[in-house]
């Protein structure tokens, strides 16, 4: 494990080479005043891990963060959405956990984004890849793009949506095989067909509650996101158009997989029937096989009872009429 994996708060700005990585806020060079100077520096990025009710009463104050926000990230606000507030957007988008080996795989992780004039602020509660993808992304990209608070905010939401594509592709090659295979296997091949169709249709539903309220949050971002000065001189940070077109097209992406796997979740429904029609089609041939063999056994049995009958009826110790008449011998 290296030294960010080790601590909860990273730091990134444009005026430092390097991301700073801090176990506790208090560790990062500043208090409120330091603090005020290094948002004159530029656009920042500040991504705390289980962020402690003393460093978010200490982000609150010194950067206006209104109390509904504050409690919405401290009580793990699960609903997804975008709000807007005096002088910075609040949103709360889910992604999932990605550690195949972990007891809470594909469990819902809230990450949540508030985007200001001068920088970003985002909180989780467990560890999640997607910071640490963007900060990678952005030194590849450094040279080519001009890094603000509303691109930061465009490229979580992006790598977000991305990591469902690999799921998604994987159900669709699961659903292509399950419709494929549920009417030519034979019935010892199909044991386990019905738990691999109840446990596709499983993953299917866990996306779709993932991804159905995420179309909204990137409406609602983009309509909201334009220039605005208030009464009192505070200027909300607006989106470019540039950023405006690039959440455009992860709201794209979105709609497209809810729409693939609304799809997909059609063919598993047909699959299920068409696996439970099999099954039921060859009980039913079972029950005329069975049916056959019991009419012959009926038929065999109307021959030899009757014939059982008289030579069992005759072949008793018993008096019979005529046995001591002579002429009958």
């Amino acid at each position: 494990m290296d030294d960010s994996d080790a601590c909860r708060i990273t730091l990134f700005s444009v005026s430092e080479p390097e991301s700073i990585h801090v176990k506790s806020i208090h560790e990062i060079p500043g208090d409120d005043t330091l603090l005020g100077d290094m948002l004159q520096k530029g656009c920042f990025w500040l991504d705390i891990q289980s962020p402690t009710d003393q460093e978010m009463r200490v982000l609150a104050k010194a950067l206006h963060i209104h109390p509904l926000t504050v409690e919405d990230i401290c009580m793990e606000e699960q609903r997804e959405k975008c709000e807007v507030f005096k002088n910075y957007y609040f949103i709360c988008f889910r992604s999932f956990e990605q550690n195949q080996n972990s007891a809470s795989y594909m469990q819902p992780l809230a990450i949540y984004i508030i985007v200001l004039k001068e920088g970003v602020l985002t909180f989780h509660f467990r560890p999640m890849s997607h910071p640490h993808s963007v900060r990678k992304r952005i030194r590849m990209l450094k040279d080519y793009i001009d890094v603000t608070p509303d691109w930061i905010c465009y490229a979580l939401l992006d790598d977000i949506t991305d990591s469902f594509a690999p799921l998604i592709r994987a159900i669709e090659f699961e659903v292509d095989s399950i419709d494929e295979l549920v009417l030519i296997l034979k019935e010892s091949e199909q044991s386990d067909m019905l738990r691999r169709i109840g446990y596709c249709r499983k993953r299917m539903m866990g996306l779709l509650r993932l991804l159905a309220g995420k179309v909204d949050v990137v409406k609602t971002l983009v309509k909201r996101g334009e220039i605005k000065e208030l009464s009192d001189g505070i200027i909300r940070p607006a989106l470019s158009n540039e950023v405006s077109l690039y959440l455009g097209d992860v709201q794209d992406h979105i709609i497209t997989m809810v729409q693939a796997l609304n799809h997909y979740e059609k063919i598993s429904s047909r699959s299920h029937s068409n696996y439970l029609a099999q099954i039921s089609i060859e009980m039913t041939q079972t029950n005329n096989e069975m049916n056959d063999v019991l009419s012959k056994l009926t038929a065999l049995g109307s021959i030899l009872v009757p014939m059982n009958l008289v030579t069992g009826l005759w072949g008793m110790n018993v008096l019979v009429p005529g046995q001591d008449q002579v002429s009958l011998h």
